[in-house]
C-alpha cells in the first residue's frame, strides 16, 4: 500500500500504527483499562513502523484458485516527529488521555482510542480486509458506537467543502435531527462543565448540548450553548482534524445566520480580518437563530415558488425525464451536500460501500487521465502507482471475500479478475494493461451507479428523515431543471 503525506491519508498512517499496537490492558491507579497502549509503545512503533497487506487475485493458470501475495510497507521518522505526529492525532480526538494527559511528553502516560478513532480505525480495517484478534476486540467493544459525519474534501488542496448547502447539511446534525439536546438549566453566570467530556457525543447521533433558555440580562434566550461544547462537537462527530478546521466551520454557522453570539468571551484573541470569528470558549454563548430552527427542520419551512406539489417527479422543459431515478443519482453525485446525505443513508442501509467505490473509481479514472494527457509519454513510475491504486480497488471492493466485496455482473468481474492477473509484465504491456483496466472500471463503476439509481435511491427519497431536507433544498426543482443526462 502506498501512503502519500497528505491530510488524505493522515487517517491511514493512525489506523496502521494502532494495528501495530499490541493495545493491551493497563492499570491507572486502581483502574484497568482494556485495548490501551502507552506513550513509549507509539513513539517506538512511529519510529519503524511496518504495514503488511495482502492481495487476493485468481490464479492466472488456474482461475478457479486464488493466490495471496503479500506486500509490506516501511516507514521510519525520528522520535520527536513521532511525538509530534502522536499530538495531532489526539488535537484530531483520534485518541485520549485515560489519566488526564494532554501531551505526549510524560513517558508513562496511557492512551486509548475514542469513538472517532474507533470509527476511522474499523472504516480502514474493513477496506484493506485486517483481520487481527487484538483489532477485532477493540472494534467489538461497547464504546465503537460512533456515527461520524464524513466531510467531503477538495481534491486539489484537501480543504473542507465547505459551500453553503453542505453547511446547512452539517449544521443539522450538529443542532440536533431529533430536536433540541437538553441539558438542565443554566444561569449566565454558570459554565456547561459537563461538556468536558470526550463522551458527550460517544454515538454521535445527537446534537450540541444546550439549555432550553438561559436567562441573559433579564432576557430568557433559548436553545444556547457555549463555544467550547459546539468545538466537542464538530472535533467529535465530524471528520475535521484540526482546531483549525474546526473553528472554519463554526464561523461559518455564525456567516449564514444559522447560529448568533449571546455572549462574547472578551478575553478571548479578536481577528482582525474575520469579524465575527467563533469563539470556542466555556465563557462564550451562542444561540441557534430562527433561520438555524427551520435549517435544523424543528420548524417547518415555508414552500417557495420553485417547490412543486408533487413529490420527486423528474421534469424538464420538454417532457418527463425517462428512467428519472438515474437522473436523481447524477443530481446526488454532483452536489457535495446531497452526496453527505445520501452517504448517511446508505450507511444506515448497510450498503456504503456502494458510493464509496464510485468515488474511489472516479479519483483512480482522474488520477489515470492524467497520465495519459502528459506531454510526453508516461512516467513508469506514474504508470506504476496507478497500478496500485487500481490493486487496491480491486482487493477492497471486487477480490474473492474482499470486505467491501460489491455485487456487479459475474462476466464483468470474472473480465477484471483476469485482467489485473496479467497488469504487471513488461513497461509496453504495463501501459496496455492500464488501459485496459481503466476501462473496465469505468464499466464496473457505470454497473454500481445503476444498482445505486435503481435501488438506494427510490428508498432514499422515500425516508422521512431526508424526504424532508430533499424538500426544503428544492430538489423537485433542481431536478426538472436538469437538462443533461451524462454522469460525468
Amino acid at each position: 500500500m502506498f501512503l502519500k503525506a497528505s491530510l488524505l491519508d493522515f487517517k491511514d498512517l493512525f489506523a496502521t500504527l494502532v494495528v501495530s499496537l499490541p493495545l493491551i490492558p493497563h492499570r491507572v491507579r486502581f483502574s484497568k483499562y482494556e485495548h490501551t497502549f502507552t506513550t513509549e509503545e507509539a513513539i517506538t512503533n512511529l519510529g519503524s513502523l511496518k504495514f503488511s497487506q495482502s492481495n487476493r487475485m485468481p490464479d492466472p493458470k488456474d482461475p478457479g484458485r486464488i493466490v495471496t501475495t503479500t506486500t509490506t510497507t516501511t516507514f521510519s521518522m525520528a522520535k520527536e516527529m513521532a511525538r509530534s505526529v502522536c499530538a495531532r492525532f489526539l488535537e484530531a480526538r483520534y485518541i485520549e488521555s485515560v489519566d488526564g494527559k494532554t501531551d505526549f511528553n510524560s513517558k508513562g502516560s496511557v492512551w486509548q482510542l475514542t469513538p472517532k478513532g474507533m470509527y476511522i480505525l474499523g472504516r480502514f480495517c474493513q477496506r484493506n480486509g485486517i483481520q487481527m484478534r487484538h483489532v477485532n476486540d477493540l472494534l467489538e467493544s461497547p464504546r465503537n458506537v460512533m456515527h461520524l459525519v464524513i466531510l467531503e474534501r477538495e481534491a486539489e488542496t484537501d480543504k473542507l467543502n465547505h459551500d453553503r448547502t453542505t453547511v446547512e447539511v452539517l449544521f443539522r446534525r450538529f443542532a440536533g435531527q431529533e430536536g433540541p439536546n437538553y441539558k438542565s438549566n443554566v444561569t449566565s453566570s454558570q459554565t456547561d462543565s459537563s461538556s468536558d467530556s470526550l463522551h458527550d457525543y460517544a454515538s454521535g447521533l445527537v446534537g450540541v448540548k444546550m439549555v432550553r433558555s438561559r436567562k441573559i440580562m433579564d432576557r430568557e434566550i433559548p436553545y444556547t450553548f457555549t463555544g467550547k461544547a459546539a468545538h466537542d462537537w464538530l472535533m467529535d462527530c465530524t471528520t475535521v482534524v484540526d482546531n483549525r478546521e474546526c473553528l472554519e466551520l463554526a464561523t461559518l454557522f455564525i456567516h449564514y445566520d444559522l447560529i448568533i453570539p449571546v455572549v462574547e468571551d472578551r478575553g478571548y484573541p479578536r481577528s482582525a480580518t474575520i469579524p465575527h470569528r467563533f469563539q470556542p470558549t466555556k465563557s462564550a454563548v451562542y444561540a441557534i437563530s430562527a433561520k438555524g430552527e427551520k435549517s435544523a427542520g424543528w420548524t417547518n419551512s415555508p414552500k417557495t415558488s420553485t417547490e412543486g406539489s408533487e413529490s420527486f417527479i423528474g421534469k424538464v422543459q420538454n417532457g418527463t425525464l425517462r428512467d428519472s431515478n438515474t437522473n436523481r443519482m447524477t443530481v446526488i453525485i454532483r452536489d457535495p451536500a446531497l452526496r453527505l446525505l445520501f452517504r448517511e443513508f446508505l450507511r444506515d442501509t448497510h450498503c456504503e460501500e456502494n458510493l464509496s467505490f464510485y468515488l474511489d473509481v472516479k479519483d483512480f479514472l482522474a488520477t489515470y487521465e492524467m497520465a495519459k494527457r502528459a506531454v510526453t509519454a508516461p512516467k513508469l513510475e506514474i504508470i506504476r502507482e496507478t497500478l496500485a491504486q487500481a490493486y487496491s480497488l480491486y482487493n477492497a471492493f471486487l477480490a474473492p471475500g474482499s470486505p467491501c466485496e460489491l455485487n456487479i455482473d459475474h462476466s464483468l468481474r470474472n473480465a477484471l479478475a483476469g485482467r489485473m492477473t496479467m497488469a504487471i509484465g513488461e513497461d509496453e504491456e504495463m501501459v496496455k494493461s492500464l488501459d485496459e483496466v481503466a476501462r473496465l472500471f469505468a464499466q464496473a463503476q457505470n454497473s454500481v451507479f445503476k444498482l445505486m439509481a435503481s435501488d438506494s435511491v427510490p428508498k432514499f427519497t422515500r425516508e422521512p428523515k431526508y424526504s424532508a431536507v430533499l424538500h426544503e433544498r428544492n430538489f423537485d426543482y433542481v431536478l426538472s431543471n436538469f437538462s443533461s443526462t451524462s454522469i460525468g
